[in-house]
């Protein structure tokens, strides 16, 4: 058995980003920028108005008096220019006309007629000033696009972005006893349930999920089902990766020519994990107990996806807390233990039973809470690492 950090190691080391393709502004939101965006204008391309109000120049002491000569809105500029003494009627977002250099509210102004008359003199401009939020030129790195980066690359000026394209999973469930749900099980049948949750994850993760047809226990249904995953780049297998009789995937990728990166890792829960690269796709074989293969996928699928999106960072980002409770010392594998995290934040207090079976505590919990592969025994109030669910 290798750790999971030398597994993680071994699985993103067999491909690299995806090729880059670009796609329309509306349709880029969740998606890995694959290059810059630069800026083709200044935001705001001119000095504009932050209030409604009046552009005048220069001071404008308590008792100034202006004639009021025209009027500027958001998408209608002042024609001409303003002459001293004279300024013009504004209202937020319209660009400030030549021969005026601040606004002063219209809260502080009387007027009457054509004329205005400052009531106390202001500090402030009101004005943005062209180029305040950005330069033409300017760069948006590579990043995840959140809303917020979509309405900044929009008033960039650029209609499209280049992103990585979407990773393709092809999730295959295995097993005699696994059934669809709505269907009518027999005793000894069980109903799958695994590759909703995957199929969850790895498309909040970016990626198009194919849920291929379950995969019977015999190497003729397992072949069949894995030529449906052709043109995938990611296939996951969903039990049948132990070494049991009746746990055909390894002996059946090892005949189909798979270059297998690891079998077996040390963790709990999800020792029987392998990987490996089979007709140009990465291939990730997850255990069959439900939380074992949920928590496999949040430890190795999500940064396997991250990565091929062009992440620079995509390991799980462990978090630190306090033990909610005693904990004795840790075997020899790394465990992740669903737990409780307080409201606070502070406190993470892991579930008594941790059985691999159990799906209920896993809809529970807040957080994987994390024992290094022999770890001492802690007290309650001794720091840990936890991962969010």
């Amino acid at each position: 058995m290798i750790p999971v950090e030398e597994a993680t190691r071994r699985l993103l080391a067999l491909a690299g980003p995806l090729p880059a393709e670009n796609v329309p502004l509306a349709q880029a939101a969740g998606r890995w920028m694959a290059g810059p965006v630069t800026a083709r204008r200044d935001q705001p391309p001119f000095d504009a108005s932050a209030m409604d109000g009046y552009a005048v120049f220069g001071p404008a002491p308590a008792g100034a008096s202006f004639r009021v000569v025209g009027e500027a809105g958001a998408g209608h500029a002042f024609p001409g220019s303003v002459s001293p003494g004279d300024c013009i009627r504004i209202f937020t977002g319209a660009p400030l006309p030549p021969g005026t250099d601040r606004v002063v509210i219209q809260e502080n102004v009387r007027r009457d007629g054509d004329r205005i008359t400052v009531l106390e003199e202001e500090r402030a401009t009101h004005v943005r000033v062209r180029g305040q939020d950005f330069a033409e030129g300017a760069a948006l790195a590579p990043r995840r696009l959140r809303p917020a980066d979509l309405a900044l690359i929009a008033a960039m000026n650029v209609p499209q972005v280049p992103v990585a394209r979407r990773p393709v999973v092809a999730l295959i469930g295995t097993g005699d006893e696994l059934v669809q749900p709505g269907e009518d099980p027999r005793p000894d049948q069980i109903v799958a349930s695994n590759a909703f949750a995957l199929k969850a994850l790895a498309e909040g993760e970016g990626a198009e999920v194919r849920v291929l047809p379950v995969a019977r226990d015999n190497e003729p249904a397992l072949r069949t089902v894995l030529a449906l995953a052709e043109g995938a780049d990611v296939v996951v297998t969903i039990g049948g990766a132990s070494v049991g009789d009746h746990d055909l995937v390894g002996r059946v990728l090892a005949a189909e020519g798979m270059d297998f990166a690891f079998w077996k890792i040390a963790l709990r829960p999800g020792k029987p994990l392998m990987a490996g690269r089979l007709r140009g796709a990465v291939v990730l074989g997850l255990p069959g107990n439900p939380v074992s293969a949920i928590v496999c996928g949040h430890l190795f699928l999500l940064p396997l996806l991250r990565h091929l999106q062009g992440d620079p960072a995509p390991l799980p980002r462990l978090r630190p807390a306090r033990a909610g409770a005693d904990l004795a010392e840790n075997g020899p594998r790394s465990h992740y233990m669903r737990a409780r995290l307080s409201e606070d934040g502070t406190t993470l207090t892991p579930f008594g039973p941790q059985d691999s079976a159990l799906l209920t505590l896993l809809t529970e919990a807040d957080a994987l809470l994390l024992r290094p592969a022999g770890d001492v025994a802690r007290k309650a109030g001794d720091p840990v690492t936890y991962l969010p669910l």
